[in-house]
């Protein structure tokens, strides 16, 4: 009787086992595991175990692309202003899971719960002001370009189309976010290579983005060895563009020479800092520009037009 009091009031029956979370990658709107079966253990700070995640494959790698590329067309498509409500829903319902984020953050880069909490509540105010910026970039890198000639030139940018991430490796979630949001507010979609050391704020944020109302294989989210995966995903030719934030130097080189087989476009890595305001470089980083000509209706000499 005095234990089910100690239930009925917010307790927990003795002898009760832990529920361990199953961490899972992102494909395709699903929550696969790696198609390998390898897994690997993610410690904290101290060295105490928290989890084992999936160790990515190369077949997990091209399953991704194909997520994305599949996904391009119906985002891509989308109004500007839809992204940018899809990308505030993303915000919402990682303040509903607040607190989760700020125990794994602090878990991963070894922080305390206030110094957690202040990066948790940054990278939910980053997906609020990319959201803001879908619908505006447009008026900023493109516009009517003046010609001499009897012509219309409009400028308009367009999304390059599959972009790799390689996420950075210290900051598992702000900087994650930071990353990522740019990418998919221009109308790309992304396969993500998670921090080897700190995948688990990642991969949590996984199970968020399929309860945000973002199409499936929009964000592909993969956890494991960027040198392993890394190569593949910048010699596949149906990927556009790579952001190599979170590669090392040498690794940065290696593919950065893979990615130049399709002329892929290449962000290169360089000091962040994430808590700084982000401008609007990364959302330009990964967009195209289409340049149309139309003739305004001259009918000669006279001058008359329409």
């Amino acid at each position: 009787m005095s234990e089910q009091r100690g239930v009925e009031k917010g307790g927990s029956a003795a002898g009760r086992l832990n529920v361990f979370k199953t961490y899972k990658l992102y494909v395709g709107g699903k929550f696969p595991r790696s198609e390998s079966g390898r897994v690997y253990e993610v410690t904290d700070s101290k060295g105490t175990w928290l989890a084992n995640v999936p160790l990515s494959s190369r077949k997990d790698a091209r399953d991704a692309v194909v997520a994305a590329r599949k996904a391009f067309g119906g985002w891509s498509g989308a109004t500007a202003y839809n992204r940018g409500q899809v990308l505030y829903r993303v915000a919402e319902m990682l303040e509903g899971r607040r607190e989760q984020f700020v125990r794994e953050v602090a878990d991963a880069e070894g922080l305390s719960k206030s110094k957690a909490a202040a990066l948790v509540d940054a990278a939910i105010d980053r997906w609020v002001w990319y959201a803001g910026w879908t619908d505006k970039i447009a008026q900023i890198v493109g516009g009517a370009n003046p010609v001499a000639g009897p012509y219309f030139n409009l400028s308009t940018p367009e999304p390059t189309g599959v972009v790799t991430v390689v996420a950075p490796q210290d900051s598992s979630f702000l900087g994650l976010v930071s990353v990522i949001a740019p990418v998919i507010a221009t109308g790309n979609t992304a396969v993500v290579i998670a921090s080897e050391t700190s995948p688990l704020p990642a991969l949590s944020l996984g199970e968020v983005l399929a309860t945000s109302d973002l199409p499936g294989g929009v964000v592909n989210i993969l956890s494991g060895k960027a040198s392993e995966m890394g190569p593949h995903l910048a010699a596949h030719q149906d990927v556009n563009a790579i952001d190599l934030t979170g590669a090392d130097a040498d690794l940065a080189r290696e593919l950065e020479i893979a990615a130049a087989d399709n002329l892929k476009r290449v962000l290169r890595p360089r000091p962040v800092d994430f808590a700084a305001s982000p401008g609007t470089e990364r959302l330009t980083a990964f967009l195209e520009t289409k340049t149309v000509w139309h003739p305004t209706g001259s009918l000669g000499a006279g001058g008359s037009s329409y």
